[in-house]
This record gives structure tokens, sequence and C-alpha cells, in this order.
């Protein structure tokens, strides 16, 4: 089917105003001349126009119904103070932009950029490049025979710019792209210089490659939520028609991993009643997310590659190829080389998803970006249990130092985070997650990352150093053994003690327990 062309432009002030009466017939006017062009129907034009020009905008549109009973003239005002104004201009055709209903499947857009000021045709230029307008350009002119009998109507021509040119100009709106960085980090404030040039690159990415991209990272560090926002990043800018989808490799297994991915025929195998179309296809025009891809048999890797470079496969069962374009956004939380050399993954796979591999840091290497992702936590489930929670000021300092300290494993990465969160904000009475909630969940924390074999330590009230931590923890490993607080210090200070006249073992021990707010007592029945 044909698709609908749709034309979208500014009134022109002067240009389209030209002629009064019956001379404004044999005059060039360039909305009007777009539209009488025999080889270039224009099915809807959008025709954007201040206020003050509400009486000439009404009777240009009678004109183009005169000239073109075909074409649908829709109106929309504008609030512009200065065209001349950048920033003003460009704020008004982004916000039409952002609003509009754009259907790519079913119809083509042209930017009509001749009418307008300068300012105005520079802006659509911009907008077209960014992908905010899935357009190409129009530009119309006028005749210079006059004895052409399509003096009125002009000429046209779709034109497809080196926009590089206008790079200086693009530096004026760097804030929509920070924006777009702010959409993939869902507007949390990071912190981590690292992970915030990663973010900088994979928006550039994402916006301008449909080339795979492999995310690397452990459990729960967000892979899957970053596949998501860049989904919705490139969507935003109409550079994907089609829908995410997304499924975890490593549930896949056998003829269900085959006919899950690649679809199946009636009949293919045992229980195979019905066919099956199958996730590939159903990505087509939009984004495949297959997490822990490492996890995928070596059959399925083969069909992979094979779609991803050739965009057909063959379903499971079935002999006459499909046809699918997608694409591949990947995941894992393996060491893909070793994988490679031990032969567990393709490595013509691996060379064709690699071009773009981003490996995120867990939790424990993010600590600067602990406290706003406990906001956004607190934040996210407030929103979705319709409640305000929030942290007592103690207890939000004391949460924050044990989060932030060597203590805090964060094995979960931020799923686990988002569950802890999740854990005091429930059990919060009228919204307040107080010191002894805190408490209750630090513990809770500590002994889920103590092995089976050891005894949970008991919580510190400080951040301390790495150093310090490891010999904290042997001292309570000695005090844990003994059965006096004298006999804890002569072992611990067997050395030193022998260069002292009157040896006080005991109270040296209990001076440095006391130093991270902790008691022999307090040690002794933690044991």
């Amino acid at each position: 089917m044909k698709k609908r062309r749709v034309v979208i432009g500014v009134i022109g002030t002067v240009l389209d105003k030209r002629g009064k009466r019956a001379n404004r017939w044999v005059k060039w006017r360039p909305t009007v001349g777009l539209c009488q062009q025999p080889d270039l129907p224009v099915d809807r034009l959008e025709l954007l126009y201040q206020a003050k020009d509400r009486g000439m905008t009404e009777q240009l549109s009678d004109d183009i119904r005169e000239v073109s009973p075909h074409t649908e003239v829709r109106t929309h005002t504008v609030a512009i103070d200065d065209p001349w104004d950048f920033e003003e201009v460009y704020a008004a055709f982004l916000d039409f932009a952002r609003h509009y209903a754009f259907d790519t499947e079913n119809e083509e857009y042209l930017v009509h950029i001749t009418t307008g000021t300068h300012v105005a045709q520079i802006c659509w230029f911009l907008l077209t490049e960014a992908r905010y307008l899935p357009a190409s350009l129009l530009q119309t002119g006028p005749v210079k025979n006059r004895d052409d009998d399509n003096r009125a109507a002009g000429t046209y021509s779709i034109i497809d710019l080196d926009l590089s040119r206008y790079t200086t100009l693009t530096s004026r709106f760097q804030h929509e792209q920070q924006q777009s960085v702010s959409f993939l980090k869902s507007g949390i404030d990071t912190r981590n210089a690292t992970f915030n040039r990663m973010i900088d690159q994979i928006e550039r990415v994402a916006l301008r490659s449909d080339a795979p991209i492999l995310l690397i990272g452990p459990t729960g560090a967000g892979k899957s939520f970053l596949a998501k926002r860049i989904y919705q990043l490139r969507q935003s800018r109409h550079l994907v028609a089609g829908k995410l989808v997304a499924v975890n490799c490593a549930t896949l297994r056998g003829d269900n991993a085959m006919s899950t991915l690649f679809g199946h025929v009636k009949g293919a195998f045992t229980g195979a009643l019905q066919p099956r179309t199958g996730l590939l296809r159903e990505a087509d025009g939009g984004v495949l997310f297959l997490d822990e891809i490492a996890e995928l048999g070596l059959d399925e890797q083969a069909m992979l590659l094979k779609a991803i470079e050739e965009k057909t496969f063959f379903p499971f069962g079935s002999d006459k190829e499909v046809y699918s374009d997608f694409q591949l956004i990947a995941g894992t939380h393996r060491d893909m080389p070793t994988w490679v050399a031990e032969g567990r993954f393709r490595e013509d796979l691996y060379s064709r998803i690699n071009m773009w591999t981003f490996a995120l840091p867990g939790l424990a290497e993010r600590r600067e970006d602990i406290a706003p992702n406990v906001e956004y936590e607190l934040q996210r489930f407030a929103a979705s249990r319709q409640m305000q929670v929030r942290f007592d000021k103690e207890a939000r300092e004391r949460y924050l130092r044990f989060a932030r300290s060597p203590q805090a494993a964060w094995r979960g990465n931020f799923r686990e985070l988002s569950s802890s969160v999740a854990r005091m904000a429930t059990l919060a009475e009228q919204g307040r997650i107080t010191v002894e909630l805190v408490d209750e969940e630090i513990q809770r924390l500590t002994q889920s990352w103590q092995p089976a074999s050891q005894k949970a330590l008991p919580v510190i009230s400080e951040e301390i150093d790495l150093f310090e931590q490891s010999q904290l923890e042997t001292v309570i490993r000695v005090c844990r053994q003994c059965h006096s607080l004298s006999e804890a210090g002569r072992m611990l200070f067997a050395v030193s003690r022998q260069k002292k006249s009157n040896p006080n073992d005991a109270d040296r021990l209990r001076k440095y327990l006391a130093r991270f707010g902790l008691s022999w007592e307090s040690v002794r029945n933690n044991a």
C-alpha cells in the first residue's frame, strides 16, 4: 500500500502573502505552489502559523483547497514572539514535533523549509537531523522563465543535506543531548565518572547506529533496564517502529530454545500442534534483547548469526526462509573471550556482536552512586504504592554509611539495593524509615552476605578502610575463640605486651573495640 504524503511547514508571511484578489493566482506562493505539483501530490499539509496571521492562514487554506481538493489542510498555532530568536523558534518547533502523532508505517513526511526566517529553516534542519522529525527536507522555488505555464506552481526538490556544517549551531542545544543521557539514567544524578562517560557513549551509539550492542556485567547491574531505555530512546526519535522483545536465554533449553527464538511449523516436534512465530519475527522493525546470550546452545548461535547478517532464517522444521530486520542488544555476565576459547560460544558470532561492547560496573564499584539510587528506589516505591515514604535524618545517614562502607558486599548489585529499600519502605510506620528499621536491614544484609560456615560480624556504626576492616575481623575472630577479655588480649598482643612493664591487655582490647562502637559483650553475644 502506498504511503500518504504529509508536508509540514510554516506560513511565509512575505512570500505566501504576495498578490491581492485574482492577482495572487499569477504569482508564485511557496505553500500554495507545493500543492500544485502534478508529480508530488500532497495528502495532508500541516501548517504552522502565529495567531496574528490567522486571517492570512485561512485565505491560504481556502486557496489550497481550490487548487488541490484532495489535500487536507491542518493548521497549528505556535507562540513565537521573536522569529529570529534561535531558542524560542527551536523550542516551539520541538514542542510541535514531540506532540505530533507520527505514523511512519503508513505516512511519509516532508519538511517544507522555503518559508519562514532563516532561523526557522535552520531549526527545521536541526530537528530533522536529530530525528525528532522522521522526514526529508522539501525545497520549493519560483520559475525563472516568465512565459512558463507552471509559473505559479514553481519548482520543487527533495534534498538530503549534509548537516555536519551546522555543528557550531547544535552546541546551542546541547541540553537536548543531556536530556537523552539523563533518560538512559532515568534522571538519576549518577556521580561515577567512568559510568557517566559510558552512558554518554551509549547515547551516541543508540542514536547513530543500529549495529548490535553487547552489555556485559554482573547479575543485577542493570543490563535489562538499560536495554529497555535504549529502545525507548530510539523509539522517541523514530528510529524503530517495532516493539522491544526480550528473553533470558538461560531459560531456553533444547527444542524449546529453537522454537522460542525462531518459531516452528506445525508438527516440527512432538507437541507442536500449532505453528509458532518466534521472537525474532516478533522483533521485526524493533529491538531484540537477548539477556544471558552466552547460555545459548551452539546450534542456536549459528542460526542467530545468519539472522543478524542476512536478516533471514529458517523456523524450526521449515524449509522456507522468513525475514526479520531487528536490532540486537545482548547481555551477559560471562567472560566472553574465555567462553570463546573454551568452545562454548562461537567466535564468529562473538565478533559480530562485539562491535559496541559496554561493561556495566557492579554497585560495589559505584559506591558514590548509592545515595542517588536509594532516593530513586524510594521514589519509585512511593509512586507504585501511592504513598509518601521518607527516611528520618539519622536513619538515612546510618544506612548510607553502611551501604558505602567496605562491609557492604552488594553481591546482587542494584537489584539487591532495590529490594533493601523496598523492605524498609514496606515496614515503615506512617511512611517513616527509622534508625531501628535501618539497623534491622543492615543486620539482614550483613548476615545474607556471610557464608553459611561463618558467623556474621557485628554491625559497625562508622565507615572504615579495607585495611582496618581486615584487622577488625581478626580481632573479633580471636575474641570469639577466647573465654575472657584478658585471654583474648594476651593472644592478640602476645608480642607487644612483652615490651611493657605492666601490660593491661584487657583494657587495651576494650579501648580498641570502643573505637568502632563495639564492646566485649556485643562481640560475644553476636557469636
